[in-house]
């Protein structure tokens, strides 16, 4: 009997351990493949883990340096968030991550790819998209759609059983079974009491910020942001002058900063791309920070019908990424639109933080770019090359379509 060679997405979760021992009484050899993308985990403990279960092999892939850099970055740059308020946090690594999977596959000649991602969820077709991308003949196994697995278990109390039948060490218990996906970006937790979107999360359940009104300093605090076309190059604490200049150094502190000052918590219901709603808590504190100040700078540089269609394809490239379109024709296309505009996006801005919030207060180009912003026109103090009496035959041409529509169907109704 052949002994086929599985890669399996492990997390050292309650999910992903129970899916490997389930495996293995498939008959698999499975190789546990663990991407470090910055999330609080003690990976030799997990790795421990895999191999009492019963893992071939335990692979720790650190690629915390390229989900920043490669990922993370460029969604900064291009403003990416998802119905105008998730930063993407875990659909971003999912297509690093998946880089790392199939790396593995490749290097143990597994034939088979395997995952944890829920059959209602938007992460099975996440790194689904990611693998056939990267290796189309890769074959999936995705035990939360398979008949037998599914009959078995219901859910994660079912797990929490199974675990517990076959001495498999897990941290959820049924009376707080919410669960969490963690990376360097954000922290999210969904399912259990978070299922009924009216229930408030308990405060116990963050781990990345502060509370801000209760546990945040009261006194507000500065960052300067400096970016190069679109891209954060140095973050400079102008409370302590220290600079921070590599995208990890960056991202780090930016997220211990933005933490003690209980800034980037959201808790949301979003439309998942398999057609259900869910409700999401998230906690991105340095992404926060990073995206305000880009979106300051980006209004600041860009020229308005730019920067109306570069929000137009923002928003399509959102889209992509959350659906797992990372490695697509239409993504790559769009991100090389975005970069186009984002030539012009050079310069600094400086950030306040307080409890809960943060906001750009000032800005300005780099000596070396240009600006469109010109002090002297916009001037009320002085005419500056504007011609105030154009404005009239401005006025009077927006105003012939308004002046038509009255002639046609009466005047608008007012609330008088």
């Amino acid at each position: 009997m052949v002994v086929e060679k599985v890669v399996l997405a492990y997390s050292g979760g309650l999910d992903t351990s129970c899916i490997l021992k389930w495996l293995l009484d498939q008959q698999y050899e499975v190789i546990c493949v663990m991407a470090d993308v910055g999330q609080k985990e003690d990976f030799e403990a997990a790795r421990q883990k895999a191999l009492k279960i019963g893992a071939k092999q335990v692979v720790v892939a650190d690629v915390k340096q390229s989900f920043v850099q490669h990922y993370i970055w460029p969604a900064i740059q291009m403003g990416l968030i998802y119905e105008e308020r998730y930063l993407l946090g875990t659909s971003l690594a999912r297509p690093c991550i998946s880089v790392a999977l199939v790396e593995a596959a490749r290097e143990h000649g597994a034939k088979y790819l395997a995952h944890g991602a829920t059959g209602k969820g938007n992460d099975q077709v996440r790194f689904e998209l990611s693998a056939y991308a990267l290796q189309p003949n890769l074959k999936i196994i995705a035990p939360w759609r398979d008949v037998e697995f599914c009959r078995r278990f219901q859910g994660r109390l079912d797990l929490i059983t199974y675990a517990k039948a076959h001495d498999i060490e897990v941290t959820a218990k049924p009376s707080t079974p919410w669960s969490t996906d963690a990376n360097i970006l954000h922290i999210s937790y969904e399912s259990g009491v978070l299922e009924d979107p009216n229930t408030v999360a308990p405060s116990s359940l963050y781990e990345l910020t502060l509370h801000p009104l209760t546990q945040a300093p009261q006194t507000s605090t500065r960052v300067c942001i400096h970016f190069e076309r679109g891209l954060p190059t140095t973050v400079k604490d102008v409370a302590s002058g220290r600079e921070y200049n590599t995208p990890l150094d960056m991202l780090t502190f930016l997220n211990e900063l933005g933490g003690k000052y209980g800034i980037g918590r959201i808790d949301i219901v979003e439309n998942r791309y398999v057609g259900l709603k869910s409700r999401g808590v998230y906690e991105t504190p340095g992404g926060t920070i990073l995206y305000a100040a880009h979106q300051d700078l980006e209004v600041f540089s860009l020229d308005r019908e730019v920067l109306r269609t570069k929000q137009l394809l923002r928003d399509r490239m959102s889209d992509y990424v959350y659906n797992g379109f990372w490695f697509s024709p239409e993504a790559l296309y769009v991100r090389r639109c975005i970069e186009l505009a984002e030539e012009q996006v050079t310069g600094q801005v400086t950030i306040e933080l307080s409890p809960g919030y943060c906001r750009a207060i000032a800005r300005k180009a780099n000596d070396s770019a240009g600006a469109l912003y010109n002090k002297q026109l916009v001037s009320m103090d002085e005419h500056g090359g504007y011609v105030p009496q154009d404005a009239g035959g401005f006025i009077a041409i927006n105003a012939v379509r308004i002046r038509e529509h009255v002639r046609a169907f009466g005047a608008y109704p007012t609330d008088k």
